[in-house]
């Protein structure tokens, strides 16, 4: 491997984790492919330089994003008493099939609360469907206190790409359209492509990725870099033009029609339409408009994977179905983003003021 895809897997642990040798670590991926399989074994053997204390597990792949990850993983990450404690009083199949009860989210917090000193430090997540909209990440920050890095998606050619990105600036840019987005109370989303779209934000704070997670319970896509929030819900209206999908670019577009912050309708002739209204079938929720996410990473370029693509500057992304994990209200076995290109980003304040954040793609303030 090169030196700047070795100098890259070295700075998650050492930059983007500012990792302890006595830290506990646990990198995982599935078997959704071999190059799955191979990052998480690059990782894992990079990371015996900074700590004694790693593993690496694989599991089957659950063959969705936002679903959570299998049983024995739990026992990896919280410790064997958590997991025995959670399979004794049969929490497991409301945990996995995201029908949790109000009682039984105490019960499973009081749980990790009680044996949390044995969970893991840092999780690196490498399989290939994300796990970032899920209980099991949420635990492990906010109860746990461990930093999680998600990396769905993730393929070799990012180590010489978006990780190369200089962290601090990155970091700079996100921050200030964070403050931006979070003074205003609407956000409206134009493009050229006929993308035309308008969501509340009001009661929401937007969140930062910076690949920063080098404090207790801190969270981060790598490659990082966006700013996102989970829009109100029933607030979204107007309609979304797709070119990509999340790994392809679409042969003709798909668009969404959105009322009341839900897709009511799928327009086009496209297949990738067939799995959509699959998804839209099995659960009301999948329809949600859960997430509106703007990319500040200028090293991201590839619009074929969703992962780096939702990182590119000058990009939006909107997202649908599960929002709970960062402020929304809605749980479903489901979360997928669409990139809109070419954005152009209208701030909307109280008494109706508008500012433009961004024209066509590029941002109106310097960086």
């Amino acid at each position: 491997m090169e030196y700047k895809k070795i100098k890259a897997v070295e700075n998650i642990f050492k930059i983007n984790f500012a990792i302890k040798e006595t830290e506990k670590v646990l990198v995982f991926s599935d078997n959704y492919n071999e190059s799955t399989q191979k990052i998480g074994n690059m990782v894992f053997e990079t990371g015996k330089k900074f700590t004694a204390h790693i593993k690496y597990y694989k599991y089957t792949s659950t063959g969705c994003h936002g679903m959570e990850p299998p049983e024995d993983i739990w026992a990896e990450a919280f410790g064997k008493n958590a997991y025995e404690a959670l399979k004794k009083k049969k929490l497991f199949e409301p945990i996995l099939l995201k029908k949790t009860t109000k009682k039984q989210i105490d019960d499973i917090e009081s749980i990790m609360r009680r044996y949390k000193n044995e969970a893991v430090n840092i999780v690196i997540a490498l399989s290939y469907y994300s796990t970032s909209h899920t209980k099991f990440r949420d635990l492990l920050n906010r109860v746990c206190g461990a930093r999680y890095a998600s990396m769905p998606l993730f393929d070799e050619a990012m180590l010489s790409g978006p990780m190369t990105v200089n962290w601090g600036n990155m970091k700079e840019i996100t921050k200030k359209i964070a403050k931006r987005i979070n003074n205003c109370e609407r956000i409206q989303v134009e493009t050229t492509n006929g993308t035309w779209i308008i969501l509340s934000k009001k009661g929401r704070e937007a969140k930062i990725d910076t690949g920063s997670i080098s404090e207790p319970g801190q969270f981060s896509n790598l490659p990082a870099g966006e700013v996102y929030f989970a829009p109100l819900e029933g607030t979204a209206t107007g309609r979304l033009v797709l070119e990509w999908a999340p790994t392809r670019k679409l042969k003709s577009p798909v668009i969404l029609h959105v009322e009341n912050g839900e897709v009511k309708t799928i327009e086009g002739r496209e297949k990738y339409i067939e799995y959509l209204k699959e998804k839209f079938s099995e659960k009301k929720e999948n329809r949600n408009i859960a997430e509106l996410g703007i990319g500040t990473n200028n090293k991201a370029s590839r619009p074929d994977n969703i992962l780096e693509a939702e990182k590119m500057l000058g990009t939006v992304h909107v997202a649908l179905g599960d929002n709970s994990s960062f402020g929304g209200k809605v749980r479903t076995s489901f979360h997928q983003d669409f990139i809109v290109f070419k954005p152009t980003v209208t701030l909307i304040y109280k008494k109706g003021i508008k500012r433009k954040l961004m024209d066509n793609g590029k941002l109106l303030f310097k960086n």
